[in-house]
């Protein structure tokens, strides 16, 4: 009687189980298509992406070779097309190379290049805070104290990445300038930073040196 009883369960759930198949089924056919098309789709994006990359990094490359050739218009030109065209992470390297190579001939052109990004909001603190040092160093024999402070002075905050560098600029522009007390300003940041860089305090020692003995810029 008991296996009566259980094939008449097991029959009323089959057919229950049918009844939700024939309701059903074409929603779960099609849930199971679309999740085997999502998945196809990141596959191909993925694929897309590392043709991209592998693409940029081979004209990259390329760029960097015409640099070594000393072909600094035709390199400049190539790392600008790269930034234009290239996925972001070498976008972002191809702007600073560009802009490094216009240095070569033309100083005024690259420092409005390294100031664009710099102040641009899409990139991080760090990627700002160095073209903003490159634009400074560019022009550390030919500006303004006052404008090197303007455009320094918040990186050589505690804490910043480039505070080193930055202060070191500052330092050499404050002398340049015969601002003797500003340059021993930052050269004693320098100085009491535990994080500065070898190379930028023995520089700092020497500059050091250089004011107290008198030494004209």
């Amino acid at each position: 009687m008991a296996d009566i009883f259980h094939e008449v369960d097991e029959e009323v759930r089959r057919e229950r189980l049918q009844k939700l198949w024939d309701r059903y089924s074409i929603y779960l056919i099609a849930l199971a298509v679309l999740i085997i098309a999502v998945i196809g789709a990141w596959r191909g994006y993925e694929w897309w992406l590392a043709k991209q990359a592998a693409e940029a990094g081979a004209k990259f490359e390329a760029a960097l070779t015409l640099s070594d050739q000393g072909k600094h218009a035709e390199a400049e030109a190539a790392f600008a097309a790269i930034a234009a065209e290239a996925p972001v992470g070498y976008r972002v390297l191809a702007r600073f190379r560009a802009a490094a190579e216009l240095a070569r001939t033309k100083p005024a052109d690259a420092v409005k290049d390294y100031e664009q990004i710099a102040a641009d909001a899409s990139l991080s603190e760090t990627l700002q805070d160095l073209a903003a040092l490159r634009a400074g160093i560019l022009l550390v024999d030919s500006a303004s104290f006052a404008e090197m402070r303007k455009r320094l002075d918040p990186l050589a905050a505690p804490g910043r990445t480039f505070r080193s560098s930055a202060r070191e600029m500052l330092a050499l522009s404050a002398w340049h300038n015969h601002d003797v007390t500003a340059a021993r300003h930052y050269i004693d940041m320098m100085a009491t930073d535990a994080e500065t860089p070898p190379g930028a305090r023995a520089r700092a020692e020497v500059l050091s040196a250089l004011i107290a003995a008198g030494g004209k810029s």
